[in-house]
Parts: C-alpha cells; structure tokens; sequence
C-alpha cells in the first residue's frame, strides 16, 4: 500500500477560504482506500468550528528549533479520523489562533515557515513515511526545500517524493531574504537565483517548484499559460525548464455535496430528466425571497465569487447597462475589494428591480442561486481552475465564461448549426467580446429554447466529479514510486 500526505493551510469541513479547501477535503476520500492510504496535515487553527475541535484527540507535543528562534518552539499534534481520512493538526497557538486562518503577509510568511518544517519533523512521531508528499500552494512550499536540505541526512526522509500543487501562480510566499533565511535557518546556498531568490527576494513557493519531484496545476490550459510571461507570474522560465515534469490536472467538485436531486438548500429538488418543469420553481422562489419581480420570462444571470480583480469585473461595470436590460436580472453572491463590492451596490441602488447584489458569502444563498439561475457568468481575468463552472453544469445552469485556464477546459462552446456545447465563450479580454456573447446567449434562450434545454441537458450530464482526476494522481504517484 502507497502512503500520500497531504500538506496545506486549509481543508474542508475544517476551515475554508477559496478553492483550495475543497481540493484537499474532497481528493483524499476519491482514491482506492485498499491501495493508498492517504492522510492530511493542516494547523490547528483556533477558529476551527468547535464541533470538529471537540473531537480532537491529542496525539503528543515537542519542541523544535527553528532558525534565529532563542527557545525551541512548541509542536503540538492533534488527531481526528473524518470519513475514513486520517488528519494531523499542528498545534501551536501563538501563530494559529485569531478569528482567521490568515493575517499580515510578515506574520503568515513566517507561520508557513514554520507549518512547513512542522510537517516533517512530526512524521517519524507519528511512525508515518508518506512514500510521495503531496503539497499545496506556497503555504506548503519550503516543504521540499526542508526535505531536500536540513532533513536530508536523516534516514528516515530518504526516498521520498515530493509533488508540488499550484492553485493560483498570483500567491507565492515572497519576502526579504534575510528574514525567510533568518525564520527558517536554511543554509546560505539556497538563496540563490537558481534556487529560492527571486529579485534579490526569497520566495517560498520558487523554492518549492525548484525541489520538487514533479509540479502539478489544476488545469491542462493553465498549465500551458503559466510557462508564458502574461501568466507566468515572474516564474514562466522556471516552468518552461520543468516543462517534462509539470502536468494539469483538472479539480473536481464532490458530486454528493453539489447534486440538485437531494440538495437541501433548493426550492425544489430536479434532476436532468426533469429540469424542464421543475427548475423553475427554484427561480421563483429566489426572485421572491431577494426582492425581484417574481417572472418565469426574466433571464437570471448569477455570480458567484470573489469579488477581485483577477475575475474580470471590470468588463462587467464596462457593459452593466447593456448586460442588465428589460429582461435581465442580475444575482450577485460574494465579497471581496470594496471597490466591487460597492460597484454592484451602487448598481442595486440605480437598478434595484434589475440587480440583487448581496455582498456577503453564503453557501445556502449560493446553492439556491446554482439553481435558480439561466446562466453564470465568469469572465476571468485567469482562471486556475475554476470551481462555479463545474457547479453551474451540474445545476443545469449555462456558464458564459471567458477562454481560459479551466474555464477553456470544462466549457464547450455552444454550436448553433453542429447542436454542441455546454456554455457560450469568448476569447479576448475585452467588454464589448463579452456582452456580445452574453447577448447571444439571451437570443439562444429566448427564440431557441428547445436548443437552450438540450444545452442544459448535456451541461447536466457531464462528469466533472473527483473520480476522473483521482485515477490522474494515482497513475502519477504510481510513476514516481516505481
């Protein structure tokens, strides 16, 4: 049997912030419990729900030195078993307590410092030798470095395989070099431009790609981009050098969480056989229950989102008067820069019978709008991945989506004379390429619903569960412990 560890700073039911929470509570449970035996390391984060912190069970602690540090640093490690995953909780209250897993960049640098040594040093304690160490994100990026320096002449840590994970190239772990080398007390060596410098920085998720065994990302498009500078991020030609051991492996989305025939949060409850009659009663009751003209005749276009630059909103406050006409209505969910936030406020308020901006981040609201919706919209700047999409599908719900990243790789573009596709596309960043596809999407929806239904049908009858990725990961953990 294979042991895989997983190392991140967030995983879902415990504590979540973006996509990354999903990927590493989800992915574990997909794979052959017969062939891998796959478990997780995350701090233990003060504001971890108390019903999951009750039934933690304490494992041991230690004390480990940690570079310009006086006094060895307390390591506590916590245990709980979650639907048949085992997890590891690092314990330590002075950097993992607060109302948020994440603060000051200074003072998560120098966490994450930390969680990544942590995540070595407690293995021999817990008598667990992962033969491939699965990591995510900067977060996680000093643990290949740690492992292929100061653990390396340590017998137990021989042989073992390092992947790393890139969620998102925009986040990457950067500050001075004499702080990082001071924190960790890695040798002078690595701080090189071949190594962990980055402009006369350090940059921890640098460090990670360099020592990795091979680097994933979470999608075959945005693999490609993140090798050319425009998504490359400072680091396309560190990429473009591991070109032979980088791959894209789409996320997924847990099919028994996001499934609108038992979803509790829905109005009504309607599978791809049904949607036709039964879909709208969840449009109806969302209209009533945020305030809008209860109209089965309204194209409801949603978002759900992080209200960010990276997602392209400055297209949609370029064209809102356009996108948002006599038979529109727009539904946004989520938060995110205040100066998004109060664009679509302020959108509200002049076209309050047209938008319902609700700038706040709801899991039920979100649910209800996956399935009240006619189309989602995400006109991203980039894209990773991509989970809304996925989701959209699932509900029966089009997405109009720009062409990149995973958004390129999950939406087939409509074809109006071939009878295919999963959603509308365009290519270019750019407003007006937009609007021009969300109006063509209305005129499909409008004069062409039987066309409209049957898109909805196969959008519904794609499979973009965890299991198709789950078989990509084992055949690569296969590769690398052959």
């Amino acid at each position: 049997m294979k042991k895989i560890l997983f190392v991140a700073s967030e995983c879902v039911p415990f504590i979540k912030t973006g996509g990354l929470a999903d990927v590493v509570g989800t992915l574990p449970k997909m794979f052959n419990p017969e062939k891998y035996d796959v478990r997780v390391i995350i701090p233990n984060y003060t504001c971890i729900p108390e019903q999951y912190r009750s039934q933690f069970e304490y494992v041991t602690h230690f004390y480990m030195d940690m570079g310009w540090f006086q006094e060895p640093l307390h390591v506590g490690i916590m245990k709980m078993v979650y639907e048949g995953i085992t997890y590891y909780f690092i314990d330590n209250e002075y950097y993992f307590s607060g109302w948020a897993p994440y603060g000051t960049m200074r003072f998560d640098i120098e966490k994450f410092c930390f969680f990544s040594k942590v995540a070595l040093a407690v293995l021999p304690v817990i008598d667990f030798k992962p033969d491939v160490i699965h990591c995510h994100d900067w977060q996680a990026g000093l643990v290949p470095v740690f492992l292929k320096s100061l653990f390396s002449s340590n017998s137990f840590f021989r042989n073992i395989k390092v992947i790393m994970t890139i969620h998102n190239l925009k986040f990457q772990g950067i500050w001075d070099v004499k702080t990082i080398k001071g924190i960790t007390g890695l040798p002078e060596y690595l701080f090189t431009p071949d190594k962990l410098e980055y402009y006369k920085d350090a940059n921890m998720l640098k460090g990670g790609l360099v020592y990795a065994d091979y680097i994933t990302t979470v999608s075959e498009t945005y693999a490609g981009e993140i090798q050319m500078p425009y998504y490359g991020e400072g680091l396309d030609g560190l990429l473009r050098a591991r070109n032979h051991e980088l791959c894209g492996i789409l996320n997924g989305i847990d099919y028994e969480v996001y499934d609108p025939v038992k979803d509790e949060s829905l109005y009504q409850n309607y599978s791809a056989r049904n949607f036709r009659s039964e879909k709208i009663k969840n449009k109806r009751g969302l209209q009533k229950q945020l305030g809008l003209e209860v109209n089965d005749k309204k194209f409801m276009i949603g978002i759900i989102s992080r209200l960010t630059d990276q997602k392209g909103l400055d297209l949609i406050d370029w064209v809102m008067s356009g996108i948002c006409d006599q038979n529109v209505q727009l539904v946004v969910v989520g938060t995110g820069e205040p100066q998004y936030e109060n664009m679509f406020k302020h959108y509200q308020w002049i076209m309050s019978e047209r938008v319902s901006a609700n700038i706040f981040y709801s899991d039920d609201l979100a649910h209800k709008l996956y399935a009240a919706a006619d189309a989602l919209l995400m006109p991203s700047r980039f894209e990773p991945c991509g989970l809304a999409q996925l989701m959209a599908l699932r509900y029966g719900t089009v997405p109009i989506v720009r062409e990149t990243g995973g958004l390129k790789d999950t939406v087939q573009p409509y074809n109006e004379y071939e009878k295919t596709g999963t959603g509308f596309t365009f290519a270019n960043y750019n407003a007006d390429e937009m609007l021009y596809v969300i109006n063509y999407a209305k005129r499909i929806y409008f004069e062409h619903k039987r066309e409209w239904n049957q898109m909805i049908e196969r959008g519904m009858n794609t499979d973009f569960s965890w299991r198709t990725s789950a078989k990509k990961y084992e055949a690569l953990y296969d590769q690398l412990t052959w």
